[in-house]
């Protein structure tokens, strides 16, 4: 359900508390970590319940996962003794040689408030903003009651008390899982049903942009394959979102007004997010394919992947009208070919579609990530409210997808620094074929991946000089072109990339931490348990 790349060889995977295969004290597990190399699994001991949460890198190395289920061993289905986790928040530090172990105190390390379904993105100081979610169990926020329409930060920041937001409140019923992405200024953009805006989080500022084209939701449950597209040398850094897919089927109604035979959505909103950009507001272009729950994978080369996902319906499970769905599934008709979008090919141009198809439909709870190496990981699939072997059955194999740079030769390199601070330079020492003419260096953020959302994935390109075999590289001038923590750096010759190797963007130093904040938090939280 959930993904991360750890290192070259590790992918932390979370899942929602159920009768999963994988035992570890006699007990099922939903956490795990995925060995690239050997296939192997390790389980990981967890305490709260992870379904539909979010999650994303600190500036310290540790990844949080943010919010989670209300459900417990006690409900219908769920068979471990774990712990409601709507509040909650687990840490991982990656350890040595691709171990690691998920820390959790439910006692103290908790949200203000209930967030199922959150989204997050990490920013310039090295902290992590958390937008959304929902505080009742249900299939979208059809009841105001249940919705959470604020923000938080983590570590907590100012008063540890959570922030309202209009903008979330004006995205009801359909503002779960908003699309979220860190701009070089350091606002964030935000989108949810058809609204789209920037949040200045210094200032509490919300400004909305233009509404997204045709009235297609985007978010889920309507769940668009999204991405802040490549930041590059020739765009000047300038930010500009892609949205492709959704529906406009998944809007207020409740879920059983809605249908797993509904069309999704071939369009693609676009637009950039400077001035000029947007006064022109949206431009949109058609997918080969309708698509729902997509996942827009960046791919060092700076295309975009968009895979996984269905043709009809919506996600989520057991919501649609009764007769609509295969097994539990809120979708059908899976979309198993994958479609290559080329940003900066001419309009008209930019889709590849002859590509290798998945042998598996990855539907809802299914997910996708780059890998070091340059492969993209697909895994999951479980439109159901437990373990199921019956249409569409519950997924755990893993899929390997190889986009065409792979059958290139391809440069390598040496040299990479552990770490590097702002605007300091590098060198690599690179191998590169004959006649190579252009080198370009590229830093990545391979993001938090869950529910066709990649939280915090990031392209940007690297000022770069070649000396014959030597790369003199610059890091980034401020970390609103990429934020401080971990990053992943590919070398480009003539387009094809490298392999990459991980790198600790800024000091390594943790997020700024506030002891008032943080007593707001838990008292904000007591609050909030007490309500209960």
């Amino acid at each position: 359900m959930q993904m991360a790349v750890v290192d070259d060889d590790t992918v932390l995977i979370f899942d929602k508390e159920e009768n999963n295969p994988l035992k570890l004290n006699g007990q099922s597990v939903w956490g795990s970590l995925y060995s690239i190399g050997s296939a192997e699994v390790t389980a990981l001991e967890m305490q709260t319940n992870s379904f539909c949460a979010g999650g994303g890198w600190l500036s310290n190395g540790t990844m949080i996962s943010v919010g989670g289920s209300p459900l417990t061993s006690e409900s219908e289905n769920q068979s471990e003794e774990s712990v409601a986790g709507w509040d909650g928040l687990r840490m991982f530090t990656p350890g040595q040689a691709g171990g690691g172990q998920v820390y959790e105190d439910p006692s103290r390390l908790r949200l203000t408030s209930k967030r199922w379904y959150p989204s997050t993105t990490r920013l310039e100081d090295g902290s992590v903003i958390i937008f959304g979610g929902m505080e009742k169990e249900g299939f979208n926020n059809v009841d105001p009651a249940a919705d959470n329409p604020t923000l938080e930060f983590w570590p907590p920041k100012f008063d540890g008390q959570a922030i309202p937001s209009k903008f979330l409140v004006d995205a009801l019923n359909t503002n779960l899982f908003p699309v979220t992405f860190l701009l070089p200024s350091g606002d964030i953009f935000v989108a949810a049903n058809t609204l789209a805006m920037t949040y200045n989080w210094q200032t509490n500022k919300e400004t909305r942009l233009p509404s997204l084209p045709n009235g297609v939701r985007i978010n889920y449950p309507a769940s668009a394959a999204s991405t802040l597209l490549p930041l590059t040398i020739a765009n000047d850094w300038t930010p500009e979102v892609i949205l492709c897919g959704g529906s406009s089927a998944a809007s207020i109604e409740a879920g059983k007004g809605l249908s797993a035979d509904s069309p999704a959505s071939a369009q693609c909103s676009r637009i950039v997010l400077d001035q000029a950009g947007i006064k022109a507001g949206w431009a949109t272009e058609t997918l080969p394919e309708a698509r729902v729950m997509g996942d827009a994978v960046l791919t060092p080369d700076g295309q975009v992947l968009i895979i996984n996902g269905a043709g009809t319906g919506q996600a989520g499970f057991s919501n649609v009208k009764d007769g609509s769905q295969i097994g539990e599934s809120n979708a059908k008709n899976p979309v198993l070919r994958p479609t290559l979008y080329s940003p900066t090919a001419p309009a008209g141009k930019r889709f590849t579609i002859s590509l290798a198809s998945s042998k598996s439909e990855r539907l809802y709870h299914s997910s996708a990530s780059l890998i070091p190496d340059g492969r993209v990981i697909v895994a999951g699939s479980n439109p159901n409210l437990d373990f199921s072997t019956t249409p569409y059955i519950t997924r755990y194999n893993v899929e390997m997808f190889s986009p065409p740079y792979l059958a290139q030769p391809r440069p390598a390199y040496t040299g990479l620094p552990t770490g590097f601070t702002y605007g300091a330079s590098f060198t690599l020492n690179v191998t590169l074929a004959a006649n190579t003419s252009t080198v370009q260096a590229v830093l990545m953020d391979l993001g938090y991946s869950t529910h066709g959302v990649h939280m915090s994935q990031r392209w940007v390109e690297l000022t770069a000089a070649l000396n014959g075999t030597s790369l003199v590289v610059n890091a980034p001038a401020t970390a609103g072109l990429f934020p401080p923590g971990p990053g992943w750096v590919h070398i480009l010759a003539d387009g094809i990339p490298s392999e990459a190797r991980k790198v600790m963007v800024g000091d390594g130093a943790d997020p700024p931490y506030s002891e008032e904040a943080m007593q707001g938090l838990l008292q904000s939280a007591a609050k909030s348990t007490t309500a209960d």
